[in-house]
């Protein structure tokens, strides 16, 4: 079932807002079914002892799966139909040879950076990253023997050279992590500037590329098209959309990919059927969804940028001219999405009485809802970063991150009036 080659119907190719409703997915084989049903199975019957076997050839990567042939359904922590589908429709939207999904958007970065990585290897990371991501990639890999060095997401591709030099002293690179616009604070960093550096790294195995495009993709930022090797989600965010799933999802090159699914099927960090269920239905209004959202956070944005009691507005579309991010927010995204930070006079003090005082945006993590989510990085998301790390990567106790969902935009700017009249 899962075919990521696009469809076209005649000359025309087909859209991926088109292909959600039914790509890889063939209503004869369900009943005549129109959506796809839910496969809630632990386990596959074989036709015969000789197809369960090569099934298992086929998954383990003992054998070459012969061409035309899909590789089998054995067990659900392998493949499902619904995943199935679920990851062809992702990999249309990226443009990707290939795509898997997890449970949870951590299971997609530690399966791939572990899937990637050896004793003695270097991973190489852009600074801020979700916390989470920050926690694993500082912390918990050093507990493998493998090394983390990061650099400021405001130094773009001169950060990233410098820590290219930096790793040269403690091990090869394996893999080079980038979170862009990154997470609170959209700074913008050129993916194919990246690319190109990575590109010319002398070593034994080319570090592999991997962009989380969580914030602004896929309808806002293609990061394959810019060199990127593997693109990857907390599908939880907007992909999800409905602030009611975890999961994750890594599309990229077919060796890659190859190489973490491997990973996650040994290490069982699958996605459940049911999930892939709803988030397959909620790819059918991805672009709409996202669209609508950025819209309303554009007008946000704007009021807030007038605030008198607002010191900044974090949002990539209001970079001057004559910011060199500017240049590669024009180049390389087609738009915002509704999330962005903003700080406010004072600290965290004043930061707590408008979080405790709005009353339509709820005050929880996460982003990319339906509903509009507000929090304050700096005690929540972010608060495993060191304090005084936080302050060299524009992490402040007065800064708010909000994502604006799917209400009426003047409701939450009046929601936000109040709040900021209280603090």
């Amino acid at each position: 079932m899962n075919d990521c080659k696009a469809r076209h119907l005649g000359a025309q190719k087909l859209a991926p807002e088109t292909q959600m409703m039914h790509y890889g997915y063939k209503p004869s084989l369900s009943e005549g079914a129109v959506k796809c049903p839910q496969f809630q199975t632990s386990t596959f019957v074989f036709d015969s002892a000789q197809h369960g076997k090569d099934f298992f050839n086929y998954a383990s990567g003992r054998e070459p799966l012969p061409p035309g042939e899909e590789p089998g359904l054995i067990y659900t922590r392998f493949n499902n139909p619904v995943l199935e589908i679920l990851e062809g429709r992702i990999a249309l939207w990226d443009e990707a040879d290939d795509c898997l999904v997890t449970a949870s958007g951590m299971a997609a970065i530690s399966t791939s950076l572990l899937a990637l990585s050896k004793p003695g290897d270097v991973v190489i990371y852009s600074e801020p990253v979700y916390g989470g991501t920050d926690a694993l990639l500082s912390s918990i890999l050093s507990q493998y023997q493998v090394s983390g060095i990061g650099f400021c997401s405001s130094e773009g591709a001169e950060g990233l050279a410098k820590a290219l030099e930096q790793a040269k002293a403690i091990g090869p690179v394996s893999v080079v992590f980038l979170e862009t616009p990154d997470n609170p604070t959209n700074q913008i960093i050129d993916i194919r500037a990246c690319a190109d550096l990575i590109a010319a790294v002398e070593q034994d195995e080319k570090p592999v590329f991997i962009v989380d495009n969580t914030m602004y993709g896929p309808i806002f930022q293609k990061p394959l098209e810019h060199g990127a090797d593997v693109c990857l989600y907390s599908l939880t965010k907007y992909i999800g959309g409905h602030s009611d799933v975890v999961g994750g999802a890594c599309s990229g090159r077919s060796e890659v990919i190859g190489k973490i699914r491997g990973f996650r099927n040994i290490m069982g960090t699958t996605m459940d059927p049911n999930t892939a269920w709803l988030i397959m239905r909620s790819l059918e209004t991805l672009k709409v969804r996202m669209q609508a959202s950025s819209s309303h956070a554009l007008k946000v944005a704007e009021y807030l940028r007038d605030h008198p009691t607002v010191e900044a507005v974090l949002y990539p579309a209001f970079l001057a001219d004559d910011d060199p991010q500017a240049e590669i927010f024009k180049r390389q995204c087609s738009g915002c999405s509704s999330t962005f930070s903003f700080a406010i006079k004072g600290g965290e003090k004043e930061a707590f009485a408008v979080l405790d005082n709005m009353q339509i945006a709820m005050l929880a993590v996460s982003l990319g809802g339906t509903e509009t989510l507000i929090q304050h990085p700096a005690s929540m998301t972010h608060s495993c970063v060191p304090e005084e790390r936080r302050a060299e990567i524009g992490i402040g106790e007065n800064l708010i991150r909000i994502s604006v969902g799917l209400e009426n935009p003047e409701d939450i700017i009046a929601d936000l009036e109040q709040a900021l009249a209280k603090a």
